[in-house]
């Protein structure tokens, strides 16, 4: 399909050099991506539409992958697999021998955590914030690592995000509030 951004941005960095104003259009070519990719290899479409537009400005927001994305809910990260990469491959996800179905570190320095629907991402980012903050401390030059969990889907019916919660509310400001 020939787009007009979407085809030019193989990385998060290829996003970061568009202008806000490209930003809806990038949204809308990547929904688009994402539905006729669909149409001939089920999975789950609402799921991944519903976090365009976020997906998108979490990786222009931030230095993925050098600031980290925990996904709760891996059929919400189809739009994240796409702008991370695996564009050309996103037509082998969830068969054999193709992508993973859930982002999984084995996969792509952009994912942070194998995840699959646990309501674990509050938890999993509040350590990798805690361990950031720590490597930071210790190595003063290194730039401020920040941690985004998200969180849907249902996810947040969970106890562990629950727990989660109460951890991160507990956590110094400097890790928790500010970084997750």
């Amino acid at each position: 399909m020939d787009y007009k951004y979407l085809n030019d941005i193989k990385y998060p960095a290829d996003l970061r050099r568009l202008g806000v104003d490209a930003l809806p259009t990038v949204c809308a070519e990547l929904r688009d991506d994402i539905v006729k990719e669909l149409s001939v290899n089920p999975g789950h479409l609402a799921s991944s539409l519903g976090v365009t537009e976020l997906t998108v400005a979490l990786h222009y927001v931030y230095n993925t992958p050098e600031d980290l994305i925990v996904w709760d809910v891996g059929h919400q990260a189809y739009g994240h697999k796409i702008l991370t990469g695996r564009r050309e491959t996103f037509s082998t996800n969830r068969k054999l021998g193709g992508l993973h179905p859930f982002p999984t570190p084995a996969e792509s320095e952009y994912d942070t955590f194998t995840c699959g629907h646990a309501s674990n991402s509050i938890s999993a980012a509040l350590g990798m914030a805690v361990a950031a903050t720590q490597h930071q401390k210790d190595n003063p030059k290194r730039k401020k690592t920040h941690v985004v969990a998200v969180i849907g889907d249902g996810a947040m019916s969970g106890g562990l995000a629950f727990e989660g919660l109460n951890n991160v509310s507990s956590s110094p400001n400097e890790i928790g509030r500010a970084h997750v």
